[in-house]
């Protein structure tokens, strides 16, 4: 069996360190109830990092302790590229061989999510981290509809742009919004479009687990980290490439 333990200070010392925010006061029987939340989290012994409050009646604490718990490698489960990272002239070159046409991309953040750093980061030609966005891809056409988009508009734009994929980012998680956004929009594109006719349904933020996809009625999930050169690498992939050539790649 393949296992490993935290490292803090030495190796496979078990030592961790995890934050959080209680409803109460900052007092010293504050920081006692958070270390006895802490001994409850099965950090033993568990030793009081930092303490302050924020706002009226809350507090945020930082601890740090040891932890029995193992790592099995084994059991590990995540969703692997499974696609080849291309350049931008591979992208474009297998568009316009494959598809004899741009690639339609629709983007948006939908619900009350205002936060458009994440699409912007995907579609936006700046980009992020040194690549440009999916605008720069001279073979894709983009649309990006911004913030706050409701799900019937942005199924009334992929249906007016003929989009082959609609890329959708959500950063806010409270209560779950981002996946009763995403449910939402995965049944409205059911509902709008028969199955050979709807696009590719892509969602991204920071809280999503990508292997929730076929659950929430997607068919890919992007997390935190995500760039645009991996997002249209798995769109040539997925809708440009026959399946006989992805077997080979």
């Amino acid at each position: 069996m393949n296992v490993v333990r935290p490292y803090g200070d030495t190796t496979g010392d078990g030592m961790v360190q995890t934050s959080f925010t209680l409803p109460i006061p900052h007092d010293k029987k504050a920081e006692g109830a958070a270390l006895q939340l802490a001994a409850k989290m099965g950090m033993d012994p568990a030793m009081l990092v930092h303490a302050s409050q924020v706002g009226d009646g809350f507090t945020f604490f930082v601890v740090y302790g040891r932890v029995n718990h193992l790592v099995e490698l084994d059991k590990v489960v995540v969703v692997e590229r499974d696609f080849p990272l291309l350049t931008a002239k591979e992208v474009n070159t297998l568009v316009k061989q494959k598809m004899r046409r741009k690639l339609s991309v629709v983007g948006a953040c939908i619900g009350t999510d205002a936060h458009t750093v994440g699409i912007d980061a995907i579609l936006n030609l700046k980009g992020i981290a040194g690549e440009k966005g999916l605008e720069y891809y001279r073979e894709l056409k983009v649309v990006n509809m911004g913030a706050q988009v409701t799900v019937p508009e942005l199924v009334e734009t992929a249906r007016r742009e003929k989009a082959d994929a609609v890329l959708v980012s959500q950063v806010v998680t409270q209560r779950d919004a981002h996946l009763h956004n995403t449910r939402e929009m995965s049944a409205a594109f059911r509902e709008a479009m028969p199955a050979g006719k709807r696009p590719l349904l892509i969602v991204g933020g920071p809280r999503f687990d990508e292997l929730m996809a076929e659950e929430l009625g997607v068919d890919r999930i992007f997390g935190r980290g995500t760039t645009p050169r991996e997002v249209a690498s798995y769109l040539v992939h997925t809708l440009a490439v026959s399946k006989k050539e992805k077997v080979s790649l």
